[in-house]
């Protein structure tokens, strides 16, 4: 079952991740464009966690949980950018 549904998500997910790129290239606001940031990070996430069930490696979990602790802080700076215009008071 898993030799049919990993590239079949391999697929999915990098179709999704093309689509989070181009609005994040041509977002209209910058609202936009910080959404799909956040959401290629979520993608990115699940294309490692994918990675590690391919493979079978336990690494590619805590790699993915890095990442996610970097979208997370990312996704807040941008966020307190955009409402005040100074990240740190």
């Amino acid at each position: 079952m898993l030799t049919v549904a990993v590239p079949v998500t391999f697929a999915l997910i990098g179709a999704a991740m093309l689509l989070n790129l181009w609005r994040l290239l041509i977002g209209p606001s910058l609202e936009d464009r910080i959404l799909a940031l956040d959401t290629l990070t979520i993608n990115t996430i699940a294309l490692v966690m994918l990675a590690g069930i391919a493979l079978g490696t336990r690494a590619y979990f805590e790699a993915a949980l890095i990442l996610a602790m970097m979208g997370f802080v990312g996704t807040v700076a941008l966020a307190k950018y955009r409402l005040g215009g100074d990240i740190i008071e």
